[in-house]
């Protein structure tokens, strides 16, 4: 059911013991949002958990409550029990991994994403926000809760921001994105002190984005470009996050896709675009996200047939668009 944001706000000033989760592969939007929201939530006297079913990169370290963020055991997951409501952000419940399954409560889901399906009990959804993290901005004025004197808070949030939009660089980046990056640097956050912390990364992690590099893809007469990585070639790799960003900028290309399979038959997809949509290739494989910008994810298919799939799909949408012209 489709609810508005004071419903929301509502919704989870009535609630008392509250786990928060959002997608597995994990970004800064992500993880910001859910430990920003805790943070207000917190300061309202609610407990509140995060609960994440994936690895989180080292460099969100720097996140206040980071620590806090649980993972359930890959070997004899527990349930989670005790919450009186579960809150879903960034996302759609069939992206959680395992935390459906545990946590038997009723769900709010929040997100950004145009290609949520609205199925949760409760569901906002604001496809005009660059971030979650805008939402929860938001939603933390509707709450009460004051940005001044929540530095934690506001660290977390800004990162969402930040990420979502390439430090503010993206096409989504709008006024009022900037205003509520402007709300958190007044409560106390230094940017470059998150962006030099993000940035950041081992001699060992360097190299292995460049040996990763060295498998880059070109086709459709130059407008498509990709890195694929079955199981074998991801087993010589340490680190591949942000390779996607590293091969978007080819000049050219209208989309760049990178396809990973970290386990047999467990592949996941990030697509990025200059204007093609690539949420709807996305929505064809059950994913989905923004125009620019989205994923998908293909289970028990060898990795030959997922990466054939996928190419006729981006092959296919290459076809029928035409690039506005500047």
């Amino acid at each position: 059911m489709k609810i508005s944001l004071q419903e929301a706000a509502d919704t989870l000033r009535q609630a008392q013991n509250i786990v928060i989760t959002a997608h597995i592969n994990p970004d800064g939007d992500a993880i910001g949002s859910s430990l920003g929201l805790m943070h207000a939530l917190q300061s309202l006297g609610k407990t509140c958990r995060v609960y994440l079913d994936d690895d989180i990169r080292d460099t969100f370290r720097i996140l206040p409550g980071r620590d806090v963020i649980q993972r359930p055991d890959k070997e004899n997951p527990q349930p989670i029990t005790g919450a009186d409501l579960l809150v879903i952000l960034d996302t759609t419940s069939d992206r959680i991994g395992r935390i459906g399954k545990l946590c038997q409560a009723p769900v709010l889901n929040i997100d950004h994403h145009v290609t949520n399906d609205a199925q949760a009990e409760k569901t906002y959804v604001d496809g005009s926000r660059a971030a979650c993290a805008e939402i929860v901005h938001e939603l933390v004025q509707l709450l009460g809760v004051p940005f001044e004197g929540h530095k934690d808070m506001a660290t977390c949030i800004y990162t969402g921001l930040a990420t979502d939009t390439g430090f503010f660089s993206f096409s989504n980046t709008t006024a009022h994105t900037m205003r509520a990056a402007a709300d958190m640097l007044a409560a106390g956050v230094v940017p470059n002190v998150i962006s030099e912390a993000l940035e950041k990364r081992p001699f060992e992690d360097v190299q292995s984005l460049a040996k990763a590099l060295g498998y880059i893809e070109i086709w459709h007469e130059g407008r498509a470009v990709g890195v694929f990585l079955d199981h074998t070639r991801m087993a010589e790799l340490t680190h591949t996050e942000g390779l996607i960003d590293n091969i978007r900028v080819i000049e050219g290309a209208d989309i760049a896709v990178v396809m990973k399979e970290k386990e047999e038959k467990k592949i996941r997809v990030s697509m990025r675009s200059t204007g093609l949509d690539v949420a709807a290739i996305g929505k064809k494989f059950g994913g989905g996200g923004h125009v620019r910008a989205a994923g998908c994810g293909f289970r028990e298919i060898p990795f030959a047939e997922a990466r054939r799939r996928l190419l006729a799909a981006i092959d296919a949408a290459l076809d029928a668009y035409k690039p506005a012209k500047v």
